[in-house]
């Protein structure tokens, strides 16, 4: 099959889901348990005639040297190993000379070993982890099927990855269990996990009044009920759902911890990709100005808009009868993608953030603005607060970059402006304490913890400046932006 298009993007970011929404683990704010009822009656498993027609197909759409595959869940683990061992020989196979791959595979960790370790070590895999936080807020949604939590199976799959050096990442759900939690969250993921790359996605769960009582039971499937399948509709959200406002503060409770202490050394990507939109580069779709390059691939090749978006009105064809690239070009997909523009409020259009927010996800856009206009974006107050919360800090880091300096020198401006102001004013974060109580010195190490005295020695050691990196602020990387 040879694609009709001419005239494609350089590269797009496809998530495979080669088990379908099949999972071994019953998280009860994941959407896409309820996508099995799309597939009624039909094993989700990814043929291998399937597969080779994907991997040929997203190299041949390339034109950039680099290409990521991706795969997601669903669980991807249940496919069982040999089937990324083909995976690998089929990339191998079909790329072209001078193309560069980046395998990357986002789990919940309950199935990872030495096998899989090992595997993912050799061919340079970067690791999702879906990870809440410490045990008592993991283990709030993320259960198994018994309804028992998962943190202990999760720690030991972290466990393995660590002991075999695999490059992993932290996907971190942002939800009403820990969304008070910021910084003891990113600490446990520091301190604990030795994270150096973490996602933090907010757990929006749109609901109907019709649907509501159902959606706040979780979206596994229910003793005598139907499962009811989830669409980006209502404008309701469940009780697990994050707090608006409260993302925003929970990323605020984050940065500055962060900015004191991590840069150049932890790599948040909401704060990587903020201060690149200072630049004009918008490296993650959700703050993008358009969107539609990230499109969502189903186990027997079915072609979606969107990760969130995999429901009826938005698929787009099938890979066994059109070619990948058509359906990326698709009229319906450049329309989806550019709606994201030209659909904003009034609100957004005058907003002082625009350039680094662009609404946010079209999937959140279900709240009416200030002046009744619906679709403004149900985390509107937060990001708002986040972004300007963050605008000195990121001014300063682009005038370092600017300067051909690392970034991470933004740690000595800040510590400077602490002495300045003194530590017994109001702590920044907007948490109403005092700063020497709060983000200063004597600050908990966690909720549990005593006041650390040795802070100021640890922030010195975290102060030896990283280069920054050509036209990146960090890595770059990334290995999903869902939950599992």
């Amino acid at each position: 099959m040879v694609p009709k298009t001419t005239n494609g993007p350089g590269g797009f970011h496809l998530l495979a889901k080669p088990s379908g929404s099949t999972c071994n683990i019953n998280c009860t704010y994941c959407f896409y348990l309820s996508k099995e009822s799309l597939y009624p009656d039909e094993k989700h498993r990814m043929s291998d005639a399937t597969l080779e027609a994907y991997l040929k197909q997203l190299l041949e759409s390339h034109r950039m040297p680099q290409v990521t595959v991706a795969w997601q869940g669903g669980e991807p683990t249940l496919m069982k190993l040999d089937f990324f061992r083909r995976s690998v020989e089929l990339v191998e196979k079909h790329r072209r000379p001078g193309q560069t791959v980046q395998h990357t595979f986002q789990t919940n960790g309950l199935l990872l070993d030495d096998q899989w370790c090992d595997f993912f070590k050799q061919h340079g895999f970067l690791v999702g982890l879906s990870v809440d936080g410490p045990r008592e807020i993991h283990d709030a949604y993320r259960l198994d099927r018994r309804g028992q939590g998962t943190f202990d199976r999760v720690m030991a799959g972290w466990k393995c990855l660590r002991d075999h050096q695999v490059d992993f990442n932290i996907l971190c759900t942002v939800n009403a269990a820990n969304q008070r939690q910021g910084r003891a969250v990113y600490r446990f993921f520091r301190d604990e996990l030795g994270a150096k790359w973490v996602q933090f996605i907010p757990v929006i769960e749109r609901a109907t009044q019709q649907t509501l009582e159902v959606a706040n039971r979780g979206w596994s499937q229910q003793p005598g009920r139907q499962r009811l399948l989830y669409t980006q509709t209502g404008d309701l959200v469940t009780e697990r759902t994050v707090g608006g406002e409260q993302y925003g503060r929970f990323l605020v409770d984050v940065f500055e911890e962060w900015v004191r202490h991590d840069v150049g050394e932890v790599f948040v990507q909401l704060f990587d990709v903020t201060l690149e939109a200072y630049f004009g580069r918008h490296l993650l779709c959700i703050h993008a100005p358009t969107c539609g390059l990230g499109p969502a691939l189903e186990y027997n090749g079915d072609v979606y808009s969107c990760d969130h978006f995999v429901e009826p009105r938005y698929k787009l064809g099938n890979i066994h009868e059109t070619h990948l690239l058509d359906l990326v070009m698709a009229p319906e997909q450049r329309k989806f993608g550019q709606d994201k523009r030209d659909k904003l409020t009034a609100q957004c259009r005058s907003c002082e953030v625009q350039a680094l927010c662009n609404g946010g996800c079209p999937k959140d856009r279900f709240a009416l603005s200030r002046d009744g206009e619906p679709g403004q974006n149900y985390l509107c107050a937060g990001l708002e607060l986040f972004f300007k919360h963050t605008r000195p800090a990121m001014q300063q880091m682009g005038r370092l970059l600017q300067q051909r300096r690392p970034p991470s020198e933004v740690m000595e401006w800040v510590a400077v402006e602490d002495q300045r102001l003194g530590p017994y004013r109001l702590c920044p974060c907007g948490s109403g304490r005092k700063f020497r109580f709060c983000h200063g010195d004597n600050a908990p190490r966690n909720t549990r913890d005593p006041p650390n005295a040795d802070s100021a020695k640890r922030q010195q050691a975290r102060m030896s400046p990283a280069q920054p990196q050509p036209d990146a602020v960090a890595s770059g990387r990334n290995a999903s932006d869902s939950p599992d």
